[in-house]
């Protein structure tokens, strides 16, 4: 069994202790959003070419979006690309790092070889994706109506930066959607055929940090998040490390086709999927591996592992409210519908679940959470 941490992990308390760490000059190109510049960054002088994502789009990546930044970044000479930002920047930036990636239909396809050129350095501002860690992207090919996960060894990151300042302006929503990510990162890698004893550590030091984080702030408040802005984001580093070697499932499976039909952020698709995927484990396996995890966990909850489920739920419900399916605007017939995309169109995640699923299974599963 394989196991590697790529890139090299760093820290720095603020902006200004990491631009001075690496010299950030003329020959950089930082990708970023303006409302993470103008606090973080602008004050600091930097020499620094400067693209800002959302004049090209919003939302999570897409063809159209990358396709559209492709002109303005390929006017530009630089030698490093500093991404800094939320899952979308760091995506869309291990692109560029390529020496082609247009069109980026043609790069998904293989028609495109991939070699990278450029050196890659990620801050993630969120404390969810992972995606500072792995070699993935997540892009929505509007123009074909599918999203999809596309990856090589060639999108990993040179180093990961993690600056908890970069934390201090992200609103309670996407905390919530983005640390809800990592933990179902971490607890779907967990379970995953393909789980080492070394990625089940970093997966249950992820779980086991953001539940600790997540009843300090049912105690404290919304407002108790940013004492933990460092812990969220070594937290969702681990989980970013256990998914990359161990792979996700079932959740993030079932989660594309709904999230991408009606553009529910990923974190919160993940968090809708989530209770109906390990209630339909436990039905089919309740005795193997994830036995043992169970009671771990109920450990740091205090309930008995026969309870975990419904009090997750009951602590996520103060991060993140559940709503059903229905409410987002998703109808009947579409459980099946959907249910066959993802035995179609999926199997790279669902190899991964932790119990074989079937289409009826896939099916009942959307049915349970309408």
């Amino acid at each position: 069994m394989a196991f590697m941490i790529r890139p090299v992990i760093e820290r720095y308390a603020d902006c200004a202790a990491f631009a001075e760490a690496f010299q950030i000059g003329e020959r950089d190109l930082l990708i970023t959003n303006r409302y993470l510049y103008d606090p973080f960054f602008a004050p600091l002088g930097l020499k620094c070419q400067t693209v800002f994502q959302e004049e090209f789009g919003a939302g999570e990546p897409t063809d159209v979006m990358i396709d559209g930044m492709y002109q303005a970044v390929r006017k530009l000479s630089f030698d490093r690309i500093i991404a800094a930002g939320g899952g979308t920047v760091m995506d869309i930036s291990k692109l560029f790092a390529l020496e082609r990636m247009y069109p980026v239909a043609d790069l998904c396809d293989g028609t495109i070889p991939m070699k990278k050129t450029h050196e890659l350095i990620l801050l993630p501002t969120t404390c969810g994706t992972g995606s500072e860690v792995t070699c993935l992207a997540a892009i929505n090919l509007t123009r074909r109506g599918t999203k999809i996960g596309f990856g090589g060894p060639e999108m990993f990151a040179d180093r990961a930066v993690l600056v908890p300042e970069l934390l201090r302006t992200l609103p309670m929503k996407f905390f919530a959607t983005s640390s809800i990510d990592a933990f179902i990162h971490s607890i779907e890698s967990y379970v995953s055929p393909k789980a080492t004893p070394d990625s089940k550590l970093f997966s249950m030091t992820s779980m086991k940090m953001i539940l600790r984080g997540y009843m300090t702030i049912r105690e404290k408040g919304e407002d108790a998040r940013f004492t933990l802005s460092d812990d969220f984001l070594t937290a969702a580093t681990y989980g970013g490390i256990a998914f990359g070697n161990a792979g996700t499932g079932a959740v993030h499976a079932m989660s594309y086709p709904f999230g991408g039909t009606y553009h529910v952020p990923h974190g919160e698709s993940n968090r809708v999927i989530f209770p109906g995927v390990f209630d339909r484990y436990m039905m089919k396996d309740p005795n193997g591996r994830i036995r043992g995890m169970n009671e771990e966990l109920a450990g740091v909850l205090g309930c008995d592992a026969d309870g975990l489920y419904p009090e997750l739920r009951r602590l996520f419900d103060v991060i993140l409210p559940l709503k059903p399916l229905h409410e987002y605007g998703m109808k009947p017939e579409e459980c099946e519908l959907f249910a066959q995309s993802v035995e179609k169109n999926q199997k790279r995640l669902t190899r991964n679940n932790y119990t074989p699923l079937t289409v009826r299974d896939y099916t009942e599963i959307y049915e349970s959470l309408y």
